[in-house]
Parts: structure tokens; C-alpha cells; sequence
């Protein structure tokens, strides 16, 4: 399974971005789908999951309302629509294939994803 980010970049706060996820190598329509962040010297934190067909969505609750999680099946890739970016939002984001159609009810924890991706970073300026 080979998972790859893109689209990260420098923003001022404000600001907005889209990240794109291409995954292979597993059954795409058939799995969920997460993105997290990382700063240096913390843990990965769960910012959304998104079910295999799309028709549920889940996020933390400090992204709730400015970030949109969504997917393209047919190209196999997820995005994450960052709007209203503020300082606090920098990091390194990654994505990550599940390891079955549906978000569990503990989607955040990083245990429940099976291949990352190598991460894109995302820094916004006040």
C-alpha cells in the first residue's frame, strides 16, 4: 500500500488550502480514510475520517466548521479543504488508509490506521 500527500504550503492566517491524498495498492472504495497533524515533539492528532463511500464524515472538534474532509473514488483520492487557517493549525498533516469501510467510534487514534502516507506541511503566518 503506498499513500502520498500533497498540496501542503505557507499560508497567512485567513488563509486557505486543499490537500490531496492518492493511495494504491489497496481497495480505495472499499476503506476508510483519515487525515492527521503533527508538531514536533507531540503525538499525531486526528483531524477527520471519512467512510468508504463518503457518506459519513467525522472531526475533531478544533477543526469542526473550517476543515472539510471528502474523496474521489474513481481517482482514489481524499482531500482535506482547509478554510479559516489560523496559526495554530501548523503542522505537518498526513494521510492514512483504514482498515475497513467505516471510521470506528475511536477514529482519532492512530492504531486504527493501517499505511501512511509521508506527511506535507502546512504553516500558517499570523
Amino acid at each position: 500500500v503506498q499513500v502520498a500527500e500533497s498540496g501542503g504550503d505557507s499560508v497567512e492566517a485567513g488563509g486557505s488550502l486543499r490537500l490531496s491524498c492518492t493511495a494504491s495498492g489497496l481497495r480505495f472504495d472499499d476503506t476508510y480514510m483519515g487525515w492527521f497533524r503533527q508538531i514536533p515533539g507531540a503525538g499525531r492528532e486526528g483531524v477527520a475520517c471519512i467512510n468508504y463511500n463518503g457518506g459519513k464524515t467525522y472531526y475533531a472538534d478544533s477543526v469542526t466548521g473550517r476543515f472539510t474532509i471528502s474523496r474521489d473514488n474513481n481517482k482514489n483520492t481524499v482531500y482535506l479543504q482547509l478554510n479559516s487557517l489560523k496559526p495554530d493549525d501548523t503542522a505537518m498533516y498526513y494521510c492514512a488508509a483504514g482498515r475497513s469501510p467505516y471510521c470506528s467510534g475511536v477514529w482519532y487514534t492512530t492504531r486504527n490506521f493501517a499505511s501512511w502516507g509521508q506527511g506535507t506541511q502546512v504553516t500558517v503566518s499570523s
